[in-house]
């Protein structure tokens, strides 16, 4: 691997309703923003919105299919933009940098229009 290399892109599935209920019960973060639907509407959020912390996964999984996991070293996400259900998600990454033991890598979760909804900064060793 060197600096500019593209890790291979994860696509993920349109999200459901279904899915964002079964992830607050693994999560156990049932706030009714995420899975009651008229709750979101009344928040202004035009129905239900999917935790940001699933689209973390999302960019935690695909990390752990380029890099073994035990060689994760730092891992941090910003969000950007809300995701709702009926998004189809597609995680990309690449190498920025580098040190003597690290690679350097930045990846992004992007829906099927391009929005990015969340990016992330991350380390692996060598």
């Amino acid at each position: 691997m060197h600096i500019g290399f593209h890790f291979e892109k994860i696509h993920k599935e349109e999200i459901t309703h279904t899915q964002i209920v079964r992830y607050a019960g693994a999560s156990g973060d049932f706030n009714p923003i995420h899975t009651v639907v008229p709750f979101g509407e009344k928040a202004g959020l035009g129905g239900v919105i999917v935790h940001g912390m699933m689209i973390m996964g999302f960019i935690g999984q695909a990390i752990d299919t380029w890099c073994a996991s035990n060689d994760l070293v730092k891992f941090s996400t910003r969000f950007q933009t809300i995701t709702r259900p009926g998004e189809s998600i597609t995680v990309s990454g690449l190498i920025v940098g580098e040190t003597e033991h690290l690679w350097v890598c930045q990846a992004e979760a992007v829906n099927e229009h391009g929005e990015i909804k969340a990016s992330a900064h991350f380390e692996v060793r060598k």
